[in-house]
Order: structure tokens, then C-alpha cells, then sequence
């Protein structure tokens, strides 16, 4: 089973950039999305009859601010259960979260909020955090996860093309993020599985639209699949599509074998 993610940057603009065409050629068998800015009904008439998209089931989760935020889900094998939201109604307003649960796997996509110019929603963001642990907890208690998404955090220097510029002035890689997401893995017992495959290998999987940032490379790595630690020895091939346009983020996928 191939499993992928990927920041679109609005469903109804990456449609209009060879979406279809994009998922037939990528071929995955589940693929987690954010950013939809779209309600459900607007993600499955956006989606509706495009070639390339035969077979996959669409579900949804929409934020109650129209055009705004978004998480979809699109899956060649049926799932069990599908639920949006991690059970905070306080949290739950923005579509950040849906979950897909296999026979052997929950499958989580989620677009972490974002701290906001000037740090304003680092305290919100901070709040996600500790709640979405508590909620990838809870469910790799019952059956091992894979959590793909825009955790919108370079956990490392590594991770992003200028670090000291950034540190603790720009959301994403606050120190309070970097912790949030050390936690994250720590706490849930998950591997970030490109990094555990490419220690010391540079690449991103988002590029601000200003400066020309893609074509100098001058990017950042928000985009992951993390899997719980028993998982490990199922997963393979972790890749980061940076040829694949459409977003200014790309898709990153990960291959899970029987």
C-alpha cells in the first residue's frame, strides 16, 4: 500500500493544475490532503469525474470559516471507520484532522495550525499540540498509526535552509513548536520515517512563492509521515516528490508492505 500526503494549497486550484494526471502518475493507494479550502460538498464536486481519479473513495472534513483550512482523504481501499476531528470542540472548528482506520493501521492526515505572523496563534498552537498527542495516543493504544500531513514545523536545523535566520521569529521553527513536535514523537512512540531513512539528507517539501525560493531550493521540510515504532519494519522507499508542482508544498509518501 502506497501511502502519501500533500498540502494542495486550495482543491479547487490544484484541479486546474493537473491534479488528476499528478495522482494517476504518483499512484497512491490512500493520500492524506490539507489545505482543501473547501467545504466537503466543494471538495467532491471539484473532484467529481476527474480522470485519474477512478476507484478512490473521497471523504471530507471541512472548517466551519468557508475557504479556509480543510483536510480530505482519498483511498482506493474502503475503510473501516472515517471521523474527523480529535474530539476537542474548542479545536475542532478548523478541519484539521481525519482519520481513516484500516484493518492494521489507523491512518491520521493533519494540517497543524500555524503560529501565525508575529507568533499571535503560538498559544493555540501549543494547545494543539498537547491535545493531538493525547489523541495519537489514545489511538495507537488500539492499532499502530500513520500520521501523514503539514505539521507546519522544521524539527531540525537541518530541516529548514536558514535556520538562524528563523529561529524563535518565524512560525514553524519556534522553540515551542520544535518541543511540540519532539513530544509528539516521543510521547506517541513515532518515527519520522524520511529522517529515520535519510539522516543527514537535505531536502524540503515547502517553498515560499516570494524570491523565486523553489527554483534556489531555499525551502522548508513541514511535511511528514510518521508511523508508530512497531510499523517500522513494514515501511519502505520514504520519498519527498519535489519534482511534483501544483502547491508550493509537495507530496511526501511512504510504501507499507503486508
Amino acid at each position: 500500500m502506497k501511502v502519501m500526503s500533500w498540502n494542495v494549497n486550495g482543491i479547487r486550484a490544484v484541479v486546474k493544475k493537473d491534479f488528476g494526471n499528478i495522482l494517476n502518475e504518483l499512484g497512491p493507494d490512500v493520500i492524506g490532503i490539507q489545505e482543501t479550502k473547501a467545504q466537503d460538498d466543494q471538495v467532491r464536486e471539484a473532484l467529481f469525474g476527474l480522470e485519474g481519479l477512478d476507484g478512490y473513495e473521497v471523504h471530507s472534513s471541512s472548517a466551519v470559516k468557508k475557504g479556509y483550512s480543510g483536510t480530505a482523504i482519498l483511498s482506493k481501499s474502503k475503510p473501516i471507520t472515517v471521523e474527523s476531528g480529535i474530539g476537542v470542540e474548542d479545536l475542532d472548528q478548523e478541519g484539521r484532522v481525519l482519520r481513516a482506520e484500516f484493518d492494521d493501521f489507523h491512518f491520521i492526515t493533519v494540517y497543524t495550525p500555524n503560529s501565525s505572523s508575529g507568533l499571535k496563534r503560538l498559544p493555540f498552537r501549543k494547545e494543539w499540540d498537547r491535545a493531538f498527542l493525547a489523541y495519537i495516543q489514545a489511538l495507537d493504544a488500539d492499532k499502530p498509526v500513520i500520521v501523514t500531513g503539514d505539521l507546519n514545523v522544521a524539527h531540525q536545523r537541518i530541516d529548514l535552509a536558514r535556520p538562524d535566520a528563523n529561529y524563535n521569529k518565524t512560525p514553524g521553527y519556534t522553540q515551542d513548536e520544535i518541543d511540540g513536535m519532539t513530544s509528539l514523537l516521543q510521547g506517541a512512540n513515532l518515527r519520522d520515517t524520511w529522517r529515520a531513512a535519510h539522516p543527514e539528507e537535505v531536502k524540503y517539501s515547502w517553498w515560499s512563492y516570494r524570491g523565486g525560493a523553489r527554483e534556489k531550493n531555499v525551502g522548508w521540510r513541514l511535511d511528514y509521515v510518521l508511523a508508530s515504532e512497531r510499523l517500522m519494519p513494514r515501511l519502505s522507499h520514504p520519498a519527498i516528490h519535489t519534482d511534483v508542482l501544483g502547491s508550493d508544498h509537495c507530496p511526501v509518501s511512504i510504501v507499507v508492505s503486508a
